[in-house]
């Protein structure tokens, strides 16, 4: 519990000093962000930063298709251990995922985007009669947000979390998830 007390202090003040440093500040990364979420008795409190790839695809009418890497840490809290009530595990979680996003020309305003990506966690995922079988999960997720003029960026994701059938069991885990960013 500590550990994500820790985190989550740690992305708010990282998102709040994000106007008074340069971009080279955060090892090169165009944005940054926080991200909490919950699902299947876990929470999840994330940070990351982002690498705008600089590319437009499939550009219309004013949108495009973009991208960027998301590199993640993130600390998981399960309250209920190998399907036990109260029963707690703490799992940390290093990401690193390409993320496809719809949005317009601009960057500003409204978007959608989709990713798949790789995670290695500290320990085997054991949580609500969902036992993992491996600490390498993908995860997925699709999600929905708005960039303002200012560059912050605030999203809902939907995430799932699988070892793709590599080993079995392989039941998985979904979690929502709410995002706040800044750009720089």
């Amino acid at each position: 519990m500590l550990n994500k007390k820790i985190l989550a202090a740690g992305a708010i003040l990282l998102l709040a000093q994000v106007s008074s440093f340069a971009a080279d500040s955060f090892l090169g990364a165009d944005s940054v962000s926080g991200e909490f979420g919950t699902g299947n008795k876990s929470k999840l409190a994330r940070v990351g930063l982002q690498y705008d790839w600089g590319k437009q695809w499939l550009q219309y009418n004013g949108m495009h298709v973009g991208g960027y890497w998301d590199v993640t840490l993130a600390q998981w809290h399960n309250t209920a251990y190998k399907g036990v009530a109260d029963a707690t595990q703490n799992i940390t979680d290093i990401g690193v995922t390409p993320v496809f996003r719809l949005e317009s020309d601009s960057k500003k305003g409204f978007y959608g985007e989709a990713a798949i990506g790789f995670h290695l966690m500290s320990h085997v995922y054991n949580n609500n009669g969902r036992p993992f079988s491996t600490a390498f999960q993908f995860g997925d997720h699709i999600g929905v947000g708005y960039v303002f003029n200012n560059g912050w960026d605030v999203a809902l994701k939907a995430q799932h979390f699988s070892n793709g059938g590599i080993k079995h069991p392989n039941p998985g885990a979904n979690l929502a998830v709410l995002k706040v960013g800044h750009s720089f």
